[in-house]
């Protein structure tokens, strides 16, 4: 048999079974979308991960204090504050460090007229907005001055300024 009664058999064995033919292609095409859909999925998930790490900066290590427990407690930072301020100038002061950024968090109330919001609250100095690489929408970051006059200042997310400030602008106010 010739390529070209192979060809004319298998048209016409297609020709009489129309309906396993198509139910055949039907699997083909779900078979492969499904594979590029994955693979897409799987590309997203990746590029989402890799800007996720990259904002953190290449060169960015955290110190946490606390001391890290076992025996059935959870592991993570202690409830003792183990580093001080004066610890994170002494790292300052190391030749292969460009900057330090100490922070302290909590969770707090915060108050707007009569609107309140609960969230994490961050202390930290202008430093840490550097490091990470993170600038604002409106108004502008805090600096050494704020820091060094007790300035009452705050960055807030948009979280935040949604919904203590539903309807203006939240720079500037206290």
């Amino acid at each position: 048999m010739t390529f070209g009664q192979v060809l004319l058999e298998a048209l016409r064995a297609m020709a009489m079974n129309r309906l396993r033919t198509a139910l055949t292609m039907l699997g083909m095409i779900i078979g492969v979308g499904a594979v590029v859909l994955m693979m897409a999925v799987g590309q997203g998930a990746q590029t989402k991960v890799n800007q996720s790490i990259s904002s953190m900066g290449s060169n960015l290590f955290i110190v946490l204090s606390g001391a890290v427990t076992s025996g059935g407690l959870r592991f993570g930072t202690g409830s003792a504050q183990t580093l001080t301020v004066d610890d994170a100038a002494a790292i300052a002061r190391l030749p292969t460090v460009s900057g330090t950024a100490p922070l302290i968090s909590g969770g707090f109330q915060l108050g707007y007229g009569n609107a309140n919001w609960g969230t994490l609250v961050w202390g930290t100095t202008p430093d840490y907005f550097t490091l990470r690489a993170w600038d604002t929408e409106e108004g502008e970051l805090f600096g050494e001055t704020d820091l060094r006059s007790g300035s009452r200042v705050a960055v807030i997310g948009q979280t935040v300024a949604e919904n203590l400030f539903p309807d203006e602008s939240p720079v500037g106010k206290t």
